[in-house]
């Protein structure tokens, strides 16, 4: 999806490359949007720990980092979230039809992906 590899050097570059917020008036504001994906990690790390599962406070922080960068938005939080629990953003973003069929920076191919069947049946349900 995107064309340059995103690595710790340049992640914040391409952000806000990409950022979108009309009421954003300082850097302050834009900092604590990307805190988000420093939330989203700690979310999964819970879920993971503790059985603890804040399914709409994640949709929530997701769907609102997918309308500040658009669709990199994927490739950044691949790129924030820790490797074992991408098992689980995979299942919200297929929930929220945001999950492209391929991601090759990250060598991802949606077919070959374990999918939290039980988590998205519990999406369903909202």
């Amino acid at each position: 999806m995107f064309e340059n590899k995103i690595t710790d050097n340049n992640f914040l570059v391409i952000a806000m490359n990409h950022y979108d917020n009309s009421q954003c008036t300082n850097l302050k504001e834009f900092e604590e949007d990307i805190k988000r994906f420093s939330y989203l990690k700690k979310l999964f790390f819970r879920y993971h720990q503790n059985n603890d599962l804040k399914e709409r406070l994640i949709l929530n922080h997701i769907i609102i980092l997918y309308n500040l960068f658009g669709l990199i938005t994927t490739d950044l939080l691949f790129f924030k979230i820790d490797k074992e629990y991408w098992s689980t953003l995979i299942t919200f973003l297929i929930f929220l039809d945001k999950m492209p069929d391929e991601i090759p920076e990250f060598n991802i191919k949606l077919s070959n992906c374990i999918i939290d069947k039980s988590l998205l049946n519990l999406l369903k349900e909202l």
